[in-house]
């Protein structure tokens, strides 16, 4: 994959706040057998935001054991949608690579429910 140059469209601050990225900390990390690609599902706390869930195409790089307790940006005000057998309530954010998705993830802890900024 390469990384091309996309003309992008200017948006306000208020456009920007209308999506809550918010940190959040993985709780529970299983199999998606039923996902067209590598793909796992996790459960993560986001404090007063409470548990959500989502399927992640991330399995080709991170194993549950990897993935237990990491603190990750998580989009929680998207509407849930359907994949497959399951219902996933916030994206799991990250980066397209060749070898998979690199997952953003916080580089000290802060609390849960902390917004991006």
């Amino acid at each position: 994959m390469s990384v091309q140059t996309v003309a992008t469209e200017a948006i306000s601050w208020a456009d920007f706040e209308k999506v809550l990225m918010v940190a959040g900390t993985i709780t529970r990390v299983e199999a998606f057998p039923e996902a067209h690609k590598p793909a796992w599902k996790v459960w993560a706390d986001f404090g007063p935001y409470g548990e959500r869930k989502t399927s992640a195409q991330i399995a080709t790089l991170y194993t549950p054991e990897t993935l237990l307790g990491r603190q990750i940006v998580g989009v929680i005000n998207f509407p849930e949608k359907q994949i497959g057998p399951f219902r996933s309530q916030f994206l799991l954010t990250g980066f397209p690579t060749e070898q998979g998705v690199v997952i953003t993830s916080i580089e000290r802890p802060v609390p849960n429910g902390t917004r991006l900024a």
